[in-house]
C-alpha cells in the first residue's frame, strides 16, 4: 500500500539526509525539546526512576507498573537512537504503552551512549540490567515466568545481542524477544538488501544517513563483523528466545530484520514476523497515535501472552 496518508503529510516537512555526521549534543537537545510533558503522558499506577547496582556499574532505569496487581511478567526495554541518542524520556511513550497493553512491569534502561562511551559499554549496561532484573524479581513484582526483552531500532540490536550473550553464558531466564524494526547488520553495503535501495529516499530514515549516524558506535570499537554488533552474522541462532519481529514496509532496514527472523525460524526458534504496511522506520515511536500502528503494542501483548515454546 502507499505510505499512510498521515505519515506522508509529515514526511513532506522532513528534509533529505546526506552523508554528514550529525552533532550528538545538538541532536539530543533537539530531541529533548520534543519530549511530551509528563502531564500529557499515558498515566500508569507507578512510574519511578532509580539507579540499580549491577556487577559493573550503577545504571539508571525507569520502572513502569500499569496496575496494582498480583505478580506478572516482566519486560526490560532498550530504546533506539543509533547508539548515540535517545533517552528514557524520548522513548517514554513506548515503555508506557508496553506496560499498559501487557500489564507487565517494564524496566527501561538508560544505557551509556557513544561517542562518550566506547563499545561495549551500552551493551554491557543492558545485559547487566537484565541480570539484575532477573535476580530482583520480588522488587519488580515479577512472577518468575515471562521475561521479555523489547527494543526498537538500535535498541532491538541490543535485544538480539543480549539474548545471544545470555544464551552463551547459560543464563536462560529470558523467554521472549521483541524487535521493532531492528538494526541487525551494521555493514551498510547497499547491495546486501533490496530495501536499502527501494526505500533509500523519502521515508524519514534514509540509506545515505545510516553510516554517518551509526559512525559514533562503530568508531567507538564496535566491529560490524562481530555478531554482538551485527547479530545477523551469528552462525548458530538455535536456542534463542521466541521472537516477534516487526518491520515497516518503507524502512530501509526492513529486509535485514525480516531475514534475521527467517534465520531464527530456520534455527528452530518460534518466530513471528510482521510487516506493517504503509509505515517507515520509527513508526512505533513516532506514529503510534495512528491506530494501525498502535496495533504493534497490542500484538506484542498477544505474543507475550502465548508463553514460551522453548
Amino acid at each position: 500500500m502507499p505510505v499512510h496518508p498521515q505519515i506522508a503529510e509529515i514526511l513532506t516537512h522532513i528534509p533529505s539526509s546526506d552523508d554528514t555526521r550529525p552533532d550528538p549534543i545538538a541532536l539530543r537537545a533537539g530531541d529533548a525539546e520534543q519530549v511530551t510533558p509528563v502531564a500529557y503522558r499515558l498515566p500508569l499506577a507507578l512510574v519511578v526512576d532509580r539507579v540499580v547496582a549491577t556487577k559493573s556499574r550503577e545504571v539508571p532505569v525507569r520502572i513502569y507498573a500499569p496496575i496494582d496487581a498480583d505478580p506478572s511478567g516482566l519486560i526490560v526495554y532498550f530504546h533506539g537512537g543509533a547508539f548515540f541518542c535517545g533517552s528514557l524520556d524520548t522513548h517514554d511513550g513506548i515503555a508506557r504503552a508496553l506496560a499498559k497493553e501487557t500489564s507487565f512491569t517494564v524496566v527501561s534502561v538508560d544505557y551509556r551512549l557513544a561517542p562518550e562511551a566506547d563499545y561495549p559499554a551500552g551493551l554491557q549496561d543492558c545485559y547487566d540490567v537484565v541480570r539484575w532484573a532477573a535476580e530482583n524479581g520480588n522488587v519488580l513484582n515479577w512472577d518468575g515466568s515471562t521475561l521479555a526483552l523489547v527494543g526498537d531500532s538500535s535498541g532491538a540490536n541490543f535485544v538480539a545481542a543480549v539474548t545471544a550473550m545470555a544464551h552463551d553464558e547459560g543464563f536462560d531466564a529470558i523467554t521472549h524477544q521483541v524487535l521493532f524494526y531492528p538494526s541487525v547488520d551494521l555493514d551498510f553495503d547497499v547491495e546486501r538488501y533490496a530495501s536499502l535501495r527501494e526505500n533509500a529516499r523519502g521515508y524519514g530514515l534514509e540509506t545515505i544517513g545510516l553510516k554517518p549516524w551509526n559512525s559514533f558506535y562503530l568508531n567507538s570499537g564496535a566491529d560490524p563483523a562481530n555478531p554482538l554488533v551485527s547479530p545477523i552474522k551469528r552462525d548458530d541462532l538455535a536456542g534463542l528466545p521466541a521472537a516477534l519481529i516487526i518491520t515497516g514496509e518503507y524502512d530501509p532496514l526492513r529486509d535485514e530484520g525480516e531475514l534475521y527472523g527467517e534465520r531464527l525460524a530456520a534455527a528452530g526458534v518460534p518466530t513471528t514476523i510482521t510487516r506493517y504496511a504503509g509505515a517507515g522506520h520509527g513508526f512505533v515511536q513516532h506514529f503510534s497515535w495512528i491506530p494501525d500502528y498502535y496495533r504493534a503494542f497490542e500484538q506484542t501483548a498477544e505474543f507475550l501472552g502465548q508463553g514460551s515454546d522453548r
